[in-house]
């Protein structure tokens, strides 16, 4: 791998406290689920347009039409996703809720295996059951909490599964499909599908104060573009396993942040939960890259380390 004039690590490193405010800026936002999620896609959209818009243009043209429904399939995956997590952080604790959510990877490997019979070592599959047994601890501790603090457990569970959806296809297409091209296809049609949600549904897109278009404009640059677009650039240097095991790091930012800001102090079951969901991520994830054929490191860009939040 060729030197990086800016040391990969440190940028890893910044990558995951600027993801690790997602929560945060969806818990200080007073407005809907689906307007929250379609500003974040379309601002973040907006953004990295003009960065490779002739490489997009050029990609598009070559792009084959079962690739192009499938990029904005995934698309529609990522939107679910968003829009499920963010509702789900309503009901329920970032404690809960973020590192329910982080359990992606497992349902990624669960959906590669269904759809394309791809192997999963016993090792993995004892990591997978100790972070689900870390989810159910999370939802039992939360049940006797309250019925709405387990339907946000749901929630979160189901925006885990449904960003799979997003990342499977996504790991499929990429072998064929350039990054820019694959972005700009998802991302736009996410944008539009809860653009076009929130128009049915009646959901003004505006006016907002500028605190709410602050915290739109946020969720977009820092989360997204400073967190997820880093991570991209350093998987040119660094292994994507070091991308992928540090993200594991991004709940505990979201709690600290939600502690700090929100005064929203996590119980020692959800901390004692979350640090199993954790440990069995770690192992889970390190397992099941060094199961994998050799250069098949994950899936693409960032979203493939299980970051998409």
């Amino acid at each position: 791998m060729e030197q990086a004039k800016v040391n990969p690590y440190v940028a890893v490193f910044f990558g995951v406290i600027a993801v690790s405010f997602s929560s945060l800026f969806v818990k200080l936002s007073d407005a809907n689920s689906f307007i929250i999620a379609f500003y974040r896609l379309f601002i973040t959209f907006l953004i990295l347009l003009p960065i490779a818009w002739k490489e997009k243009i050029a990609g598009l043209r070559e792009i084959t039409l079962k690739d192009g429904l499938l990029a904005c399939l995934s698309g529609t995956f990522l939107a679910v996703h968003f829009v499920v997590w963010f509702i789900s952080l309503e009901y329920t604790s970032v404690a809960s809720s973020v590192v329910l959510v982080t359990t992606q990877p497992i349902w990624v490997v669960v959906g590669s295996y269904i759809f394309f019979r791809e192997k999963i070592g016993f090792k993995a599959l004892l990591g997978g059951a100790i972070a689900l047994l870390g989810g159910i601890m999370i939802g039992v501790g939360d049940f006797e909490i309250g019925g709405k603090a387990l339907l946000g457990d749901i929630l979160a569970l189901a925006g885990a599964v449904a960003v799979s959806g997003y990342l499977v296809i996504g790991r499929r297409i990429r072998s064929r499909v350039d990054l820019p091209v694959y972005t700009f296809l998802a991302y736009g049609s996410s944008s539009i599908i809860l653009g076009l949600t929130a128009a049915v549904a009646d959901t003004p897109f505006y006016p907002y104060p500028m605190r709410e278009w602050a915290l739109f404009f946020g969720l977009a640059f820092v989360c997204t573009v400073l967190g997820h677009t880093v991570f991209n650039w350093t998987l040119k240097y660094v292994q994507a396993s070091v991308v992928a095991v540090a993200v594991l790091g991004e709940p505990l930012g979201a709690i600290l942040w939600a502690a700090v800001f929100l005064r929203e102090n996590p119980t020692l079951q959800q901390l004692v939960s979350g640090a199993v969901i954790i440990l069995g991520l770690y192992i889970f994830t390190k397992y099941t890259r060094q199961d994998s054929p050799a250069g098949q490191d994950g899936l693409p860009g960032p979203v493939g380390q299980g970051v998409e939040k």
